[in-house]
């Protein structure tokens, strides 16, 4: 390498989610591979920023609270752009990449490349779509991370579909290895024989937390022996008494654990015995990978994208979207099952390094860096 590659990222939130964790990886990946990383977030309280900054990257806030906001938040983008000389700009979350490709047409840096993390509801939108579409001829390549997301960034989002490229999400499996399993039990009061469930999630209809409880109060007055653990907040959305309230409702308190948003991600996948997550759709679901790297069965919805992650009756299983009888069946059966859910954990992890590495992302991610260079390729 010639020089250190300057990359921007621009990205809406550094809050935790799928997405945010996503960059950081990929950000950490970049940065051992000798690129020179950049990031600016449009909103929120930036949660995240420390990890970035203690793995070498330098962070940014550039203001975007208010649709009023977008032209200012452009200039700053693009004042941002000219000052840094970016080889490469990447952009993530759709109001970053609207307002990245604006602000793109202004400085235009070495080139533009936008990741789509979603199953953007906003795209069903006529007009959205339309604009989406006419802004998505701006970024030279696009990367869906699923093959889900990519059709759905063709058929919704009007994208040019010889620009997109489906690079899988990718994690250091090896950082949910050693999770502190009986301390973090014994910290949450979960005793030896109780099953334990856990689900990461931000508290957001997508993620149907109500289909969850309702097939955890079955469960309930099936007589099973088991905790629920609810890790994640709602920054944004105002769901978390609503959420608390239809808990009480169904009868689940003191089985349902509201853990608020946490740092100990590995030491609770070690402490539970299955993860759950039964969402509405996913782009493809971060957490399952999580999940199925510290050797859990995934317990999830066959929906979107989550069958190209999870692999029904190998690595988990998959039930229909909405449906909280088939979900409590199948969490019952994994619950007294133990050996058939070890065998599921462990081929998790297998499938895990095989298809979901680290590496195999950063190297995809970057030969799509150099599609979009072309002939100013250095790297």
């Amino acid at each position: 390498m010639k020089r250190a590659a300057r990359i921007l990222f621009v990205i809406t939130t550094l809050d935790v989610g799928g997405a945010e964790k996503h960059l950081l990886w990929l950000a950490r990946g970049l940065l051992l591979r000798g690129f020179q990383v950049d990031v600016a977030y449009l909103k929120g309280a930036g949660s995240l920023a420390p990890e970035f900054l203690s793995s070498g990257a330098k962070v940014a806030k550039v203001r975007f609270e208010h649709p009023a906001d977008a032209p200012a938040t452009c200039l700053r983008l693009a004042a941002l752009m000219r000052r840094g000389r970016y080889d490469l700009v990447h952009t993530h979350l759709l109001k970053a990449d609207a307002l990245g490709a604006l602000a793109a047409l202004l400085a235009r840096p070495g080139a533009l490349v936008a990741s789509k993390h979603n199953e953007e509801q906003a795209l069903k939108r006529q007009v959205i779509g339309r604009v989406h579409g006419v802004l998505s001829r701006v970024p030279r390549r696009i990367i869906a991370l699923s093959d889900h997301v990519l059709e759905y960034t063709v058929a919704r989002g009007r994208a040019p579909r010889e620009r997109l490229r489906r690079v899988y999400y990718g994690i250091d499996a090896t950082r949910f290895e050693s999770g502190a399993r009986e301390s973090t039990r014994a910290r949450l009061g979960i005793g030896p024989a109780t099953h334990a469930a856990l689900c990461v999630a931000r508290f957001h209809p997508q993620k149907d937390h109500a289909t969850l409880f309702r097939a955890a109060a079955r469960l309930c007055a099936d007589g099973c022996d088991f905790r629920l653990l609810l890790a994640g907040g709602d920054p944004f959305y105002g769901q978390t008494e609503r959420l608390r309230g239809l808990a009480a409702g169904l009868g689940l308190c003191g089985t349902v654990d509201f853990l608020g948003i946490r740092g100990d991600i590995p030491d609770l996948l070690a402490a539970c015995d299955l993860f759950v997550l039964p969402s509405r759709y996913e782009g493809l679901g971060l957490v399952y990978l999580e999940a199925m790297a510290a050797s859990r069965p995934v317990l999830a919805t066959r929906t979107a994208a989550i069958p190209e992650v999870v692999a029904h009756g190998v690595t988990g299983l998959l039930v229909e979207q909405g449906d909280d009888r088939r979900l409590a069946a199948s969490w019952k059966r994994l619950m007294t099952d133990r050996d058939e859910s070890r065998r599921m954990g462990e081929a998790g992890r297998a499938r895990v390094a095989e298809r979901f590495g680290l590496a195999r992302m950063v190297n995809e991610t970057i030969e799509v860096y150099r599609e979009a260079l072309g002939d100013r390729a250095f790297f």
